[in-house]
This record gives structure tokens, C-alpha cells and sequence, in this order.
């Protein structure tokens, strides 16, 4: 299960990298544009992926920074964003790295920022979590930039495995 969690904190840094080439071929306005998504933008909504994963990170570590809110906006230009976003990846990858078999197994609790009271379960449904939002909210960014029509992306799991993920094959 470990080499599962290796693979999809490799696969997330992939994937980010090839959804914040195409923001970069953007104007402005439209990386900034409400398209409809559940965070609006382009830019909304890559904020948010990060907002989720420094709060995840920060349950998972006690260190790092705990976002206020899921819709803040970390960073304002692209620039900015990408490098935050570039050391996050690295960031749980070095975390994800640390892990033994035994971690995956014991609980974590942690209080969510949508509603008061805590949560209890093992780690591993966590890790699940973690890596699907960060590819359900993938999603919609691909859906942004198609519905500008601009190229669609090729995110999927098995496209990483056979060019830069051949390592997990």
C-alpha cells in the first residue's frame, strides 16, 4: 500500500506540472475568468488545490500552514502560485517518503474547516482522500480549459505510468 501512496504523491506532482503549463499559455483574464467551477477560475481553483493540501499536510505533520478557509487565495499571480504548488509536491513527497507500513494504519484526528467537532481515522483513508480531491479538483481545471477550448490534457493515472511514472510499472 505504501508504494500505492509513493506512486499517486508522484503522479500529483506530474499532473500538477502539466495543468500549470497550460494555465501559463493563458491571458489574465482568462486564468482569472469564472468559468462555473466550484472555486470559479482557473486561479480559484488551483488556490484551492493548495489550500487543501497545506491543510491535509499540516494534519498529517503539525507543521506547515493551516489556511483560514477553503476559498482563500494563497497566492495571487500564477508565478507565485506555481512555485508554492512545486515545493507543496516536493513537500509530500519527502513526507510520503518518511512513511512506514505501520503509520498507514494508525488513526489521526483533526477538526475540519467546514463544520466544528473532530474526526477519527486510520491514516490511510486519509491518504485516500487527499490524492482523489486533489484529482477531482484536476478535473475541473480541465474542464476550464476545454470550455475555452484549449487543448484538452491527458491527466489520466495510466498516462503517467507510461511516460515519467514507468518507475511505479
Amino acid at each position: 500500500m505504501l508504494r500505492h501512496y509513493r506512486m499517486f504523491a508522484d503522479y500529483n506532482r506530474w499532473a500538477n506540472a502539466l495543468v500549470y503549463d497550460a494555465a501559463a499559455q493563458l491571458s489574465d483574464a482568462e486564468y482569472r475568468e469564472n468559468r462555473g467551477a466550484f472555486f470559479g477560475s482557473l486561479h480559484g481553483t488551483l488556490n484551492h488545490i493548495l489550500v487543501g493540501d497545506r491543510a491535509w499536510m499540516h494534519r498529517f505533520t503539525g507543521t506547515g500552514d493551516m489556511p483560514a478557509a477553503l476559498d482563500v487565495t494563497l497566492h495571487d499571480t500564477l508565478k507565485d502560485l506555481r512555485a508554492a504548488r512545486e515545493a507543496e509536491d516536493r513537500r509530500i513527497i519527502d513526507w510520503i517518503d518518511t512513511l512506514d507500513n505501520d503509520a498507514l494504519v494508525v488513526d489521526i484526528t483533526y477538526s475540519p474547516m467546514t463544520r466544528p467537532g473532530s474526526i477519527t481515522h486510520p491514516l490511510m483513508a486519509a491518504l485516500a482522500h487527499f490524492f482523489n480531491h486533489q484529482t477531482h479538483h484536476r478535473g475541473q481545471c480541465h474542464m476550464i480549459l476545454t470550455a475555452m477550448g484549449k487543448p484538452s490534457l491527458a491527466l489520466d493515472l495510466i498516462y503517467f505510468l507510461r511516460t515519467d511514472g514507468k518507475r511505479w510499472m
